[in-house]
């Protein structure tokens, strides 16, 4: 409720370390917010299991707070602070978005066959229409923003459509 009032979008709310690693299934990232221990297992079993982008916060008391800490698990101490939980998570939140842009900036990665349609429509770009590597390069990046698809498949076409082209 505190999280949820404070304007920060909360997907589940889990009673279980079974209930919340399922809640996980489908999504790309988030914040996962526990306490020391569920009925079915402790907040390090449930961390461990996290998938690869999801960050975690732990609830705790001042016992086990040097134990998260040196698993590397964010930790805010009981009582809890209102104004202190929600800047954690605003902080965090922002880790993550920052993560995603990252993601999101790092070149694809193409097999050999996808490379194989790149060069070849490049190539014939190049002899067809008297470009440089980088002009046809340019050129189909251009035209796949522009059809909302991506480099390879706007490769294909290129060279379905200039092929076609040469058989009429």
């Amino acid at each position: 409720n505190i999280l949820a009032r404070s304007g920060l979008q909360i997907t589940a709310v889990c009673t279980s370390g079974a209930n919340a690693l399922a809640a996980m299934e489908g999504l790309n990232d988030g914040i996962v917010i526990c306490g020391y221990r569920f009925h079915d297992m402790l907040y390090y079993d449930l961390y461990q299991n996290l998938p690869r982008y999801f960050e975690r916060l732990l609830i705790t008391s001042r016992v086990h707070l040097q134990e998260a800490q040196n698993l590397g698990i964010m930790c805010i101490t009981m009582p809890l602070r209102v104004a202190e939980l929600v800047e954690t998570v605003n902080m965090m939140s922002d880790v993550i978005t920052r993560k995603r842009r990252k993601r999101k900036e790092q070149p694809v990665r193409r097999n050999e066959a996808d490379r194989k349609y790149v060069d070849e429509a490049k190539k014939l770009l190049m002899e067809r229409n008297h470009m440089s590597e980088s002009e046809a390069h340019r050129y189909i990046q251009k035209n796949s923003m522009d059809t909302g698809t991506n480099m390879v498949e706007t490769a294909r076409m290129i060279l379905s459509i200039m092929t076609r082209d040469r058989k009429e």
